[in-house]
């Protein structure tokens, strides 16, 4: 497997449940490493501009108010497989169906405030890292 980055994303709703530590205990278990890392609140245009690809889906105002609605913590997380494993660590997208012990189910609350955020391909990741990261050089592990 080769060595890639991912965008990671603490959203609001879990973030607002102060459980920072076990999330960040949970990454380093998995053998991901946070090369950048930023507390931030997007505003409403932010959220929109990077949710894009689902401007046109029913659920967009929603998602976007809710992703501005409050502080998440943002993530470039490095590994061997980061995007694999940091989905695997996420588990499915609706917290009820998410495997026990993945983020998701342990700390979601449903499919809209699902807690958290993983790119899903290489393109995506480069994207959305360059997006939320601007401009910054970010150092290797």
């Amino acid at each position: 497997m080769a060595r890639e980055r991912t965008l990671a994303m603490i959203k609001p709703d879990v973030v607002k449940k102060n459980v920072l530590g076990p999330v960040f205990t949970a990454i380093e278990e998995a053998g991901l490493r946070p090369v950048a890392l930023r507390r931030t609140q997007l505003s409403k245009s932010q959220a929109e501009g990077f949710y894009a690809v689902h401007r046109q889906r029913p659920f967009f105002g929603e998602l976007t108010e809710f992703m501005s609605s409050g502080p998440a913590v943002l993530m470039v997380l490095e590994g061997e497989d980061a995007i694999g494993r940091w989905r695997e660590l996420l588990g499915a997208t609706n917290p009820a169906e998410a495997v026990d012990g993945t983020l998701r189910k342990r700390f979601g609350t449903n499919i809209q405030c699902n807690g958290f955020h993983g790119s899903d391909a290489p393109e995506t990741a480069a994207f959305e890292i360059g997006y939320l990261f601007p401009g910054m050089d970010i150092v290797p592990a």
